[in-house]
């Protein structure tokens, strides 16, 4: 296998780093932003939960002053 001339293989060098420079360059890239409205976090599973509580102590008492309901 013959080897080019080191003129051709000077010519050349910058062509590839160049050709090199610019695939790099064209990466995609990922930015990460803070959101422009606040975050919200839906307390639904806690209100939910407080209301079966309730509900729960009031069939307890139910329960006890009228043993033959069920």
């Amino acid at each position: 296998m013959e080897h080019p001339p080191p003129r051709r293989l000077h010519r050349s060098l910058p062509a590839f780093l160049i050709a090199g420079s610019l695939a790099a360059a064209c990466q995609p890239t990922v930015k990460v932003e803070a959101p422009k409205e606040p975050i919200t976090i839906n307390l639904n599973i806690k209100l939910d939960a407080e209301v079966r509580l309730k509900i729960e102590d009031q069939a307890k008492q139910d329960i006890k002053s009228n043993p033959d309901i069920f």
